[in-house]
């Protein structure tokens, strides 16, 4: 009977109870923070875009005054760039943790903002 020795990445491995509940916990506060982080920017955009809308009637008598232009084309400005941070995720799970935090008490707050001034 000839024994043949065991490599390790032939073994397989289960995680202890503690490691996998970590990872689960990180996995949702992962996923909790993402959500709430789009949320928020969304959000945040959107009230950005209504605070830059000329004051008149239509967007299209924007060019009747220079004040209203230039707070359009710097709202969009500012759009532009809320919507790119979109795009660029946390990078530690303390990044994570912050933002859920953040979302957690910014959004319910947005809201009311948007509510109030629509």
């Amino acid at each position: 009977m000839s024994s043949t020795p065991i490599r390790e990445h032939e073994v397989p491995h289960s995680q202890p109870a503690a490691e996998q509940g970590a990872s689960d916990r990180a996995r949702r506060l992962r996923t909790a923070s993402i959500a709430m982080r789009a949320v928020f920017i969304l959000v945040l955009a959107i009230v950005c875009l209504r605070v830059s809308l000329p004051q008149s009637e239509s967007i299209w008598t924007v060019y009747d005054t220079p004040g209203d232009l230039i707070r359009l084309l710097l709202g969009l400005a500012a759009c532009g760039w809320i919507a790119a941070q979109l795009f660029s995720m946390p990078k530690d799970m303390e990044a994570h943790r912050i933002w859920l935090y953040l979302g957690l008490a910014a959004v319910p707050f947005i809201l009311i903002c948007i509510v109030g001034i629509w």
